[in-house]
């Protein structure tokens, strides 16, 4: 079965296992990962390189599992919130932003953070591997797996590939980006990246770096929703939200490139609020896309999108 024709779930959170593959189950195994190095991205966003005792064999834009209960320091906190939420803490699930072919796995996280009346819970695992695991430090993981891949005939099916996403919904992008780079050279890439600020950009040092050096097949594109003169920053960072005046720039062949958009959409929490205020949830950035991308006439079928929420 032909792995585009899946879609993914919960990019930062629970993922939803979008392939019954008898081969992809199989290859999912528990592995004690040493931390080799914490690089802080941002403020609030940190990726941790892993050591991992055997060669991981995993697909760009994958992802693996960490459990709570094994940090002694969350006990407390975990046991609080099961005995509020009435059931076993769910493992939360994070993107690799490492490409299959670099030597260590790596996994970018945000730090989440509680807001009245859109989350209902505070959370529990983010703010820890943000702000307190450190080098050398053991941690168990699961992996890995995610249909939020390319096909692997992908340079039959386009030349160009877009990236549409915001926030961490940067990172497997950020994975799929750097193996395509390296394992198809005969696709292009469009990487437009929507963010509060400039200090925000996860990557940004690094994307910049892709982009001079393969000039001729990758184009990154800033928006910024909330700085009064982004240009400052350079020509491609724009004000505002990603829209349909900015995807009829980037895809002048719609029926001809792929699209993989991930960030933030509609979660449960905000759905039930809605839904008691009889009225419906407000689009997030992956539905807001979407219906820019319909409104562009890019078919449905061209376009694979990963959320969280």
């Amino acid at each position: 079965m032909d792995d585009w024709t899946h879609a993914s779930a919960s990019a930062a959170g629970t993922h939803g296992e979008a392939t019954p593959a008898t081969a992809r189950r199989e290859r999912i195994a528990t592995y004690d990962a040493l931390v080799d190095r914490v690089v802080r991205e941002t403020h609030d966003a940190v990726t941790l390189v892993l050591a991992m005792p055997v060669r991981a064999e995993y697909r760009a834009g994958q992802f693996l599992t960490i459990d709570p209960h094994q940090f002694e320091e969350l006990s407390d906190l975990t046991a609080y919130l099961e005995d509020v939420k009435g059931r076993r803490e769910k493992v939360r699930a994070y993107s690799m932003c490492s490409s299959p072919l670099e030597p260590r796995v790596a996994v970018t996280v945000k730090e989440e953070r509680y807001v009245r009346g859109v989350t209902r819970y505070p959370p529990l695992l983010s703010p820890y591997l943000v702000r307190r695991v450190i080098p050398g430090q053991t941690l168990t993981v699961v992996g890995f797996t995610g249909a939020y891949v390319l096909p692997r005939d992908v340079e039959t099916r386009a030349d160009h590939l877009v990236h549409l996403v915001a926030g961490s919904g940067s990172v497997p992008n950020f994975s799929l980006l750097k193996y395509a780079l390296a394992a198809h050279p005969h696709l292009r890439h469009t990487f437009v990246y929507s963010n509060k600020t400039w200090e925000d950009v996860i990557f940004r040092d690094a994307l910049a770096a892709l982009e001079a050096r393969f000039s001729e097949r990758l184009r990154v594109v800033h928006t910024l929703t909330r700085e009064e003169s982004p240009e400052r920053h350079g020509h491609d960072v724009h004000q505002g939200r990603v829209g349909a005046d900015l995807l009829r720039e980037v895809i002048p062949d719609p029926g001809a490139s792929l699209v993989y958009a991930c960030g933030p959409g509609i979660g449960p929490f905000e759905r039930a609020a809605a839904r008691a205020r009889f009225e419906p949830p407000a689009p997030r950035f992956l539905e807001t896309v979407l219906v820019a991308l319909d409104e562009v006439g890019v078919p449905k079928e061209r376009v694979k999108t990963e959320a969280y929420g």
